[in-house]
């Protein structure tokens, strides 16, 4: 019988639990598949396993108080052994898209923090070409218009542009991150150049992260409808 997509995020987080060792400092992701993750290590951390970890949102940090694991932050623990997290997209070559949850910035500052991150995903986020799904751009409110304008006139000078849409909330109002930002969904249908986009975006005032996670991921466990592969970067 083939897995459900929930099962499949399930089976892989799973999996990735064996790369977890006694004494490790952990980064824990956010989102769908990384929940997953976190009710999984509470159950192990109550039968005894002993780590610590950095969440990545006021969400994760919520999840993993309540399953026991024991929390600290970068300030206290700047360097960590392992990240564990989810990915929207994930190219041949290991360039992720992240960020659909809005959790893109700490995201990324944790898995810099990290000496490896481990992504868990189910196989539909495997893709040729990154883009299908829209880029997560994160940026502050001040300004907003004439950093939308700088961002479109840097994708524009790399590639064909799309629509560049606000993220809104569920209360109408424009979707705020845990650092207080707003994030504009860049909607691109392909990205041509990850790495030239990755680096354009990062030059912008205004743009404090996006969501292009370049060179970052070292390992990823796969699941499938007939099971879970694990897929190392060259």
């Amino acid at each position: 019988m083939s897995l459900s997509a929930d099962d499949q995020k399930r089976a892989c987080a799973a999996q990735a639990l064996e790369f977890v060792k006694p004494g490790m400092r952990l980064g824990l992701g956010t989102g769908s598949t990384a929940k997953h993750f976190v009710d999984l290590l509470g159950e192990k951390v109550r039968a005894g396993l002993d780590v610590i970890a950095v969440p990545t949102s006021e969400a994760t940090r919520t999840q993993a108080l309540g399953c026991g694991i024991k929390l600290t932050t970068l300030d206290e623990t700047p360097e960590l052994d392992l990240t564990i997290d989810g990915a929207d997209e994930i190219s041949p070559d290991m360039i992720l898209i992240k960020g659909g949850g809005g959790a893109l910035l700490r995201e990324k500052i944790v898995a810099a923090a990290s000496h490896q991150m481990l992504v868990i995903a189910d196989e539909s986020k495997c893709v040729q070409t990154l883009g299908v799904f829209p880029l997560p751009i994160e940026v502050t409110p001040f300004g907003f218009l004439a950093t939308l304008q700088a961002v479109d006139k840097a994708i524009a000078g790399l590639q064909a542009s799309g629509p560049l849409n606000l993220r809104m909330g569920k209360d109408g109002h424009a979707f705020v991150t845990d650092g207080g930002h707003w994030i504009i969904d860049a909607r691109l249908g392909r990205i041509e150049n990850p790495k030239a986009l990755a680096s354009a975006l990062s030059t912008i005032p205004g743009v404090m992260e996006h969501g292009l996670f370049v060179d970052m991921a070292t390992r990823a466990v796969i699941a499938g409808s007939s099971g879970v592969r694990i897929i190392e970067r060259n």
